[in-house]
């Protein structure tokens, strides 16, 4: 490490790492409870297994973004921290307000939990991906602002560099996207309208942001490319993120009851939105490729080839799939939405996290890559991972297609639970490669134990 105060980062990328082994499990339980629907009923019913899953993804991976941001932010700024105590005190409320949220889904009914948190004082509730309480919410934008002062200040006393503002841009525009998880309209489509800013702009707006910044850094390090070269990519690939994106947001407001136009700047939007993430593609093997020494750490190397990749394919082509709006009516809220999701998120935002974990944790242990034995392991863990969620992918999306045409478009179309039933197979199928992806995991986790040659930090 060039600075003492990146090893603030540790604990971030560790905490990252053990909510990434609930949320697996969390969605291990879910998969089961699609063909076993009483499976640890009422103990964990399928509606709080959801929660728990998706709100550790968002949890564990804004350790993950504030992680990376407290190692790069001052290698890129050449100055040391501006408060590495604040980023300690951020740490702990941020883990324990997380997991006393979690403790209350599991412990205690939903209605109770939000009559108990002050949710009567201002409705926030309710609503997927931003079901946490108020006084949780009320705490995530304390530790936003804090987070964001230390950070700000750090690249204020220090260099600037095209991936530090980025970055810094991308994590304001999180902090200030998630203010719209405080409004809750009694009207249902402004409801889900500004929902979306939340939910879609994260994800396909400022969230691009702060991956293409991390990405950056990484490919610099172990690629030697100049810094001008990836800069001229890097405002490439953003600017086509912010237009495509902001816009694209669009796709999701044709059968909520808006305007008829946003069928059509929607679909042209979100139709552009598979660029940028094939520039992403391009950029990491032509960095690669180009590069003007060769790294010890292989495993990181593979990780950030990996996210290019399977970013393009999960957002991009099956973002693709299903997102033109005479397609959308017949698909809208199927399988093939989750075959999506579930594919962008791992391809995107998870391997960017493990591709600068993978990076970084070896540096702040000593060593420049760890052994080539764990490398080889990690590598393993790669590719069980990458490819098992390929299969999740196909499982939905093969679920999702014949519960379109089952449900949606056949001559006689059937109800939902009787669709469930037919597409059953695709769920224990699913549920199998999942088990695959958890032992991925674990190979991640333990190639960090695993002991051997060490290799002198560069």
């Amino acid at each position: 490490m060039k600075y003492q105060s990146q090893a603030v980062a540790k604990p971030y990328f560790i905490a990252a790492i053990a909510l990434f082994v609930g949320q697996i499990l969390f969605g291990l339980i879910m998969g089961l409870q699609y063909v076993v629907g009483d499976f640890l009923f009422p103990a964990i019913p399928f509606n709080v297994a959801r929660m728990v899953h998706t709100n550790l993804l968002i949890v564990w991976l804004l350790f993950g973004f504030m992680g990376a941001a407290y190692y790069l932010v001052p290698e890129e700024a050449e100055t040391e921290l501006y408060s590495p105590k604040l980023a300690w005190a951020i740490f702990w409320i941020f883990l324990v307000a997380g997991a006393l949220t979690v403790v209350g889904y599991l412990s205690v009914p939903y209605a109770t939990l939000a009559k108990i948190t002050g949710n009567d004082l201002l409705p926030t509730m309710g609503r997927e991906f931003l079901e946490q309480p108020l006084i949780t919410k009320i705490g995530i934008v304390v530790v936003a602002l804090a987070f964001l002062f230390n950070i700000g200040m750090t690249i204020l006393k220090g260099r600037k560099t095209s991936i530090t503002l980025i970055l810094l841009t991308g994590l304001v525009g999180l902090a200030v996207l998630f203010l719209f998880s405080f409004y809750n309209p009694d009207n249902l489509v402004k409801d889900k309208y500004y929902w979306w800013w939340v939910v879609h702009l994260w994800v396909e707006g400022v969230w691009e942001l702060i991956l293409a910044a991390i990405l950056a850094f990484v490919l610099i390090k172990i690629t030697g490319i100049d810094r001008e070269v990836i800069d001229k990519w890097m405002y490439v690939i953003i600017t086509m993120a912010l237009v495509t994106g902001i816009i694209g947001t669009g796709h999701h407001y044709f059968w909520i009851g808006t305007p008829e136009y946003w069928q059509l700047w929607g679909s042209i939007f979100s139709a552009l939105e598979p660029i940028p993430f094939f520039l992403l593609t391009l950029f990491a093997f032509n960095m690669v490729n180009k590069r003007r020494r060769d790294h010890p750490n292989k495993a990181a190397t593979l990780w950030a080839l990996g996210t290019g990749v399977m970013a393009f394919l999960g957002a991009g082509v099956w973002g693709f799939l299903h997102t033109l709006a005479p397609v959308n009516y017949y698909t809208h809220g199927t399988q093939i939405t989750a075959a999506h999701g579930h594919m962008a998120f791992y391809g995107a935002y998870v391997m960017v996290v493990l591709t600068i974990i993978s990076y970084a944790m070896p540096i702040m242990r000593g060593r420049a890559a760890n052994s080539d034995r764990a490398q080889v392991v990690e590598m393993w863990s790669f590719w069980l991972m990458t490819v098992s969620m390929v299969f999740i992918t196909l499982f939905l999306t093969g679920a999702g297609i014949l519960q379109t045409w089952l449900q949606r478009m056949g001559s006689n179309p059937q109800p939902f639970m009787v669709v469930q039933d037919q597409i059953a197979i695709f769920y224990w199928l699913r549920e199998i490669a999942g088990v695959v992806f958890l032992i991925g995991l674990v190979l991640y986790i333990a190639s960090f134990f695993i002991n051997g040659e060490k290799k002198a930090v560069r």
